[in-house]
């Protein structure tokens, strides 16, 4: 699937054997961008001057990396590609590249102590196309499973994915890195609740009823903490309409809308759910219609992601 919004060009560091990796989105000049951030333990940096009253309006790339926190480390050889091409704030002592990024935990598989770092930033942001592979496990999404609820032998691969939608002239894309502590929901079954009763055992909370004692609830939760933070999906959605860093946030919000609908149980305190909305600002656009193209957008990556996730171990 070709890049459809004009400008922006994507690559990728892949360790196969390590099963890890990062993915660098280029952006345009003049871009604005915000964020929402729904699950409970992210791995993320350089969000906050995203925010909406922050000073900061444009951004020049965004990284999805493989890797937990270590691999958040790949956006100083995204930063030092990015100078070198003249991108940046412009400051006194030259232009100061914006580049947020977002991680997942892949630590679990293939060799942990082998994460994304400075050169592999570099690397993915020097290979950037407009015509990079989308679809499956690689760059960010080379070590992304699903279903982690099930244990090790019950998880599916995951993955990066793609997927656009379209109104007129208006265009959204969104490009997902898969890792989810829960099943990607196609819509055409009923929503398990067996994956949100297995939240309750650690805690010694008993089935899905509410039953059981406290005890045990202590050490339950130190064996989630210790074990269970192993997931995350993250992802950006970026389109060609015109708005401002409000509008960018509020289709954020739209792109969580969309991994509600594809992810159950999503949003947990397991993962680390993250989006950045980006805007090129070329169509004029109302926010709600950019928002419900994210949504949809963000449903069909991960729906997709079912089927186009390859490998594994």
């Amino acid at each position: 699937m070709p890049i459809p919004i004009d400008g922006v060009r994507v690559g990728h560091w892949t360790d196969e054997h390590a099963r890890t990796g990062c993915t660098v989105v280029e952006l345009p000049e003049g871009t604005v961008a915000s964020y929402e951030c729904r699950g409970g333990a992210p791995a993320a940096r350089e969000l906050t001057l995203l925010e909406p009253d922050k000073s900061v309006t444009t951004i020049d790339a965004l990284l999805l990396t493989g890797g937990s926190a270590f691999g958040l480390a790949a956006a100083d050889g995204v930063m030092r590609r990015m100078e070198e091409t003249g991108r940046g704030v412009p400051t006194p002592a030259g232009p100061v590249p914006i580049v947020s990024a977002l991680g997942l935990f892949d630590l679990a598989v293939g060799d942990a102590t082998v994460r994304p770092g400075p050169e592999q930033g570099y690397a993915a942001a020097a290979s950037v196309s407009t015509d990079a592979p989308l679809t499956g496990q690689l760059g960010a999404g080379t070590g992304a499973y699903t279903s982690h609820w099930r244990g090790p032998d019950g998880a599916r691969p995951g993955g990066l994915s793609a997927a656009e939608r379209r109104m007129g002239d208006v265009v959204v894309w969104a490009l997902v890195a898969v890792n989810a502590y829960g099943d990607i929901d196609l819509g055409d079954a009923p929503v398990s609740t067996e994956a949100v009763a297995r939240l309750q055992e650690p805690f010694g909370f008993g089935g899905a009823d509410g039953g059981g004692t406290d005890g045990g609830g202590t050490d339950g939760a130190a064996a989630v903490a210790a074990g269970d933070r192993t997931h995350t999906t993250i992802g950006v959605v970026v389109t060609n309409a015109r708005l401002d860093k409000v509008g960018c946030h509020i289709v954020a919000q739209g792109a969580h809308d969309g991994l509600a609908r594809s992810l159950t149980p999503p949003h947990t305190r397991f993962d680390g759910d993250a989006f950045v909305a980006a805007a090129t600002g070329v169509i004029p656009a109302h926010v709600d219609v950019v928002r419900l193209l994210a949504l949809a957008a963000v449903t069909d990556a991960i729906r997709a992601a079912a089927e186009g996730a390859t490998g594994g171990d």
